[in-house]
């Protein structure tokens, strides 16, 4: 480890949900902004107010020891309890269907995270409208190891876990990125152009995290091409939106009227079920990935694009 490293430890009274909370951000196994080591075991690439930062998280007994290098190092230090579901606040959560009941009882540590970064989950979640996590992934792999930058500390040296890895753009980086260059990265104008045009609107965007739930979603949804999936995808994972369910996904709304009332029967349904449980919908969706045995998706799947220059691959 290089010697420009801050340390945290903090004692969280409760477990973490490691998958749940860091892996939501991780986009494929070869993403450059996080790496899983074990479940217990994480590094992130990110950048806060402050400057481009990389963080180790770990399990030490009943403490998570947070290590952060870079110029954002404090800051991304202190943000520790919050990524991890600190601010959550599950109290208002009234289970009523026995399979929320019983995963309630079961997991009543689960928190969700939150990390203040609009921009950093919006613009991955544009790429992944209505494509393949195969072909999503590759893109932002190609995209970030070409326009971000390398993570400070252990990340430009050898041998060590975290060797390799990236921090994102900024929003002026992304809004810099020529057409081009997402086309020879697999990605069309129905992707690029609203990930470009919300990143030239950045600043407006982290505006969105002192907004409550509807607000914060009508405001991303009133930017073009940005819809309902989109907006969830952003609002899970920058502010922690207890209610932001994965609306428009091509297979969590069959996967929740599945869980709840035995039949696979898309959103329309998904909405009447988790009407009862309006401002917690997301933990719904979160408690039945955990007991039900259905993973919350990353959006839409469908086949491959075949008119992009990395769009003959063949389906998923």
């Amino acid at each position: 480890m290089t010697a420009a490293c801050l340390v945290r430890r903090w004692a969280p009274g409760r477990r973490i949900y490691w998958d749940q909370v860091l892996g939501r951000h991780q986009r494929g196994p070869g993403d450059p902004t996080h790496r899983r080591i074990t479940d217990q075991h994480w590094w992130r690439a990110t950048r806060v107010a402050t400057g481009p930062a990389l963080l180790r998280l770990v399990t030490e007994g009943n403490e998570v020891v947070a290590s952060a290098w870079g110029a954002g190092a404090e800051e991304v230090l202190a943000h520790v309890p919050q990524l991890l579901g600190e601010a959550d606040d599950p109290s208002g959560f009234s289970p009523v269907h026995p399979m929320l009941v019983e995963a309630a009882r079961r997991h009543p540590d689960l928190r969700i995270g939150r990390t203040g970064a609009v921009g950093e989950a919006l613009f991955p979640a544009c790429l992944e409208q209505v494509v393949t996590g195969v072909e999503a992934f590759a893109a932002f792999r190609v995209l970030v190891g070409k326009f971000g930058e390398p993570a400070p500390g252990p990340a430009s040296e050898t041998g060590t876990p975290a060797y390799g890895m990236m921090v994102p753009p900024t929003a002026a980086q992304w809004a810099a990125v020529p057409s081009w260059e997402f086309l020879k990265a697999g990605v069309e104008q129905r992707r690029s152009v609203p990930l470009v045009t919300a990143a030239q609107r950045g600043p407006a965007l982290e505006r969105t995290l002192a907004m409550d739930s509807a607000e914060a979603d009508r405001a991303l949804q009133s930017l073009p091409r940005i819809g309902p999936w989109t907006s969830a995808e952003t609002r899970q994972r920058a502010h922690g939106d207890p209610d932001a369910w994965s609306i428009g996904d091509y297979h969590v709304g069959d996967g929740i009227t599945h869980a709840l009332a035995g039949t696979k029967a898309g959103d329309e349904v998904a909405l009447e079920l988790l009407e009862p449980y309006v401002g917690h919908r997301f933990r719904v969706q979160l408690l039945l990935g955990l007991v039900a045995g259905f993973a919350p998706r990353r959006g839409p799947r469908r086949t491959l694009p075949t008119h992009t220059p990395r769009g003959t691959r063949g389906r998923s």
